[in-house]
């Protein structure tokens, strides 16, 4: 059975432990990053047994259950869907789009996230996170079938994106890396080789204000986890507790316009010009998420078997900035 990690506050510490229903099975050991405690006491997380959960969890305060020191890597257009309703060609796309987010922006899955007083675009992806089990040597080639041998578990990932930063600018990392705009988890749940091989059957949810906005099954994606990995440990250093992010599906708020407006844009509109008037309709577009939008995101197998939690995060104002821009 799938192993559910959570770190959470109690008593003014961090620490981390086993949920068993609604009660935690304290760890009882120091691990300063997800990587640290995935090296030193992965034989320790499946040794607990739910007689030892006697800490309710509604005593604790959640934590992230991945660390801000690890690193944030990401897979972009990765569902067929998504491609689509951003307007591009999957033939366009035949490789893999790798980039990164800032560590600092991850934030617990239930606590509020602050829409910065300038972005007005603020959109959402529910994605599955990848974490790492152990380092990741050089040329390593990942075999499909020996997932485990790699990865620790799995995550939710909300990749919120200040599309009025990202797409203008044309920065990845600038419009989805402020503190914040990373919500991950609420658990890390280990997997064993068993239940790795049914990753493609996790059913990925996100609502707003109560709307179904995206769900598919993992298994659509283009880039798989192996394939990923492979190509990963081929370009740079991957650690124990290292965060991917695999793509999200389409329902997301930002869409392209029609393949008519698009000829115009490209041919009669300059360029500062074409992305005033995507920010001026965008705007107009009750999708983007507002102080006050709450959003739930969960993943799961139809079955139950391997249930990820349900991520909750509530939009709020950043009051500081709107009053800076009044006064």
């Amino acid at each position: 059975m799938p192993r559910t990690v959570i770190r959470y506050q109690h008593d003014g510490a961090p620490a981390w432990g086993v949920l068993f229903g609604q009660h935690i099975a304290p760890l009882g050991v120091a691990a300063a990053s997800t990587g640290q405690l995935l090296d030193e006491h992965w034989d320790r997380l499946w040794s607990l047994s739910e007689s030892q959960a006697t800490l309710p969890r509604r005593q604790v305060q959640l934590l992230a259950p991945v660390t801000s020191r690890q690193q944030f890597i990401c897979q972009g257009v990765n569902y067929r869907s998504h491609v689509e309703e951003s307007g591009l060609q999957l033939d366009d796309f035949p490789f893999n789009t790798l980039f990164t987010k800032a560590p600092s922006c991850i934030t617990p899955a239930d606590a509020p996230v602050v829409r910065p007083g300038h972005v007005q675009l603020l959109d959402y992806e529910i994605e599955l996170g990848l974490v790492l089990r152990r380092a990741l040597p050089h040329g390593t080639v990942v075999d499909p079938e020996n997932l485990g041998a790699w990865l620790a578990g799995v995550t939710i990932v909300n990749d919120l994106s200040a599309r009025d930063v990202q797409l203008p600018q044309g920065q990845f990392y600038k419009g989805k890396s402020y503190r914040g705009f990373g919500p991950v988890g609420p658990a890390l749940v280990l997997l064993t080789p068993q239940e790795w091989a049914r990753w493609p059957q996790l059913h990925m949810r996100l609502s707003v204000n109560g709307q179904l906005r995206q769900q598919a099954y993992c298994g659509e994606m283009i880039h798989g986890p192996a394939a990923t990995l492979t190509e990963l440990a081929a370009l740079q250093d991957l650690e124990a507790g290292d965060l991917i992010a695999t793509g999200t599906p389409a329902g997301c708020a930002a869409r392209a316009p029609g393949r008519l407006v698009m000829f115009v844009l490209k041919h009669l509109v300059s360029e500062a010009g074409k992305w005033r008037l995507f920010i001026d309709k965008a705007r107009k577009n009750p999708a983007y998420l507002r102080p006050g939008d709450r959003l739930s995101l969960s993943i799961r197998t139809d079955d139950g078997a391997i249930d990820l939690g349900e991520q909750t995060t509530l939009i709020t104002a950043d009051e500081q900035e709107e009053a800076a821009h009044a006064s």
